[in-house]
C-alpha cells in the first residue's frame, strides 16, 4: 500500500542552518499494515509523514501509495489518498463550525460541491449513529460548535473525520500527545477498534514506547532521518521497553535522548 524509495530531505539547503531530515529512507508497508514509529529528537519521523503526506516537496526518491506514484504531487491532490491526525486537537476540525458540518465536509472531500441542502436528515442520523459509537455523549451535540468541545472529544471527531472515507493510508502524529492519560487511552482504544474495522494501513508515531509495542503488528525505529530497526509479528510481541533502549544505543551509536519517551517506558 506504500512504498518509500531513497528518499531524502534536506532544509534550509545551501544556509548555515542546512539540515537532512531524510537520508535514504525506504519502507515497505503492505495493505492492513499498523505500524509505530518512535525515535529521539529530531529523528525524521514527522518529516517522514510530511513528505507522504505533500506537505514538503522530497529532494529525491519515490512515495507511491497504492501502485501510484505520488511524489510530484502537490499535497491538496494527495489528499484523496490520505487520512491525517495531528498532535494539537485544534488541528483538523473547523472550530467556529458544529460537529454535523464538520463530518460532512469529511464526508464530501474529493467530491464536487453542488447546490443542494447541506447535511440531509438521513445523513444526521448516519453522523449520530458515528458518534454514539465513540461513547463520549456527542450524538446529542451535533450542532455544537467544535471549538467548545474538550481536547479529547475533538481529537475523537478528528480521528472519526479521518477515517471517514476509508483512506489507503491513515497518518496518525502523535495525535494523543497533547492529551491526559485518561483521555489519551480512550483515543487509542477508539484508534483500534476503527483501524481494525475498516482493516485501514497506518503509520503512528508515539512517543511512548509501552504504546509502539503493544498496538499496531509492526514497529519501526528512527534515527538520523533513516530507519534503524524494524520488527514485527511475535517478535514484536515479546519486546520490552528496555529491549527498545538497547536496541537505540546499539543500532544509533548512542543514548536516546528524547525525554518523553524516556518518561513513559515504564
Amino acid at each position: 500500500m506504500l512504498e518509500i524509495k531513497g528518499v531524502y530531505k534536506t532544509f534550509n539547503r545551501g544556509t548555515i542552518n542546512e539540515k537532512r531530515a531524510l537520508s535514504d529512507l525506504n519502507l515497505h508497508l503492505n495493505e492492513g499494515d499498523f505500524v509505530t514509529v518512535i525515535g529521539g529528537n529530531g529523528a525524521g519521523k514527522s518529516t517522514m509523514l510530511n513528505v507522504i503526506a505533500g506537505v514538503f516537496p522530497v529532494d529525491c526518491g519515490q512515495i507511491i501509495i497504492d501502485g501510484q506514484d505520488l511524489t510530484k504531487l502537490s499535497e491538496h491532490k494527495r489528499a484523496k489518498h490520505l487520512g491525517r491526525v495531528f498532535q494539537d486537537p485544534m488541528t483538523g476540525t473547523a472550530a467556529d463550525m458544529q460537529i454535523v458540518e464538520n463530518l460532512a465536509l469529511a464526508s464530501r472531500r474529493g467530491k464536487h460541491r453542488t447546490l443542494m441542502p447541506g447535511v440531509r436528515s438521513k445523513e444526521k442520523n448516519i453522523y449520530r449513529e458515528m458518534l454514539q459509537s465513540l461513547d463520549l455523549g456527542l450524538e446529542t451535540r451535533l450542532t455544537s460548535k467544535v471549538g467548545l468541545l474538550s481536547g479529547g472529544q475533538r481529537q475523537a471527531i478528528t480521528l472519526l473525520m479521518a477515517t471517514l472515507k476509508k483512506p489507503k493510508l491513515l497518518l496518525l502524529d502523535e495525535h494523543t500527545a497533547a492529551l491526559d492519560p485518561k483521555t489519551a487511552h480512550k483515543v487509542l482504544e477508539l484508534t483500534e477498534e476503527i483501524v481494525a474495522k475498516d482493516k485501514l494501513t497506518t503509520i503512528m508515531i508515539t512517543h511512548n514506547m509501552k504504546d509502539a509495542i503493544s498496538i499496531g503488528n509492526r514497529l519501526i525505529m528512527m534515527n538520523d532521518g533513516h530507519i534503524i530497526y524494524d520488527v514485527s509479528g511475535e517478535e514484536k510481541k515479546k519486546l520490552t521497553t528496555a529491549d527498545l533502549l538497547e536496541k537505540f544505543k546499539t543500532t544509533s551509536g548512542g543514548e536516546l535522548d528524547n525525554d518523553r519517551m524516556l518518561l513513559s517506558n515504564d
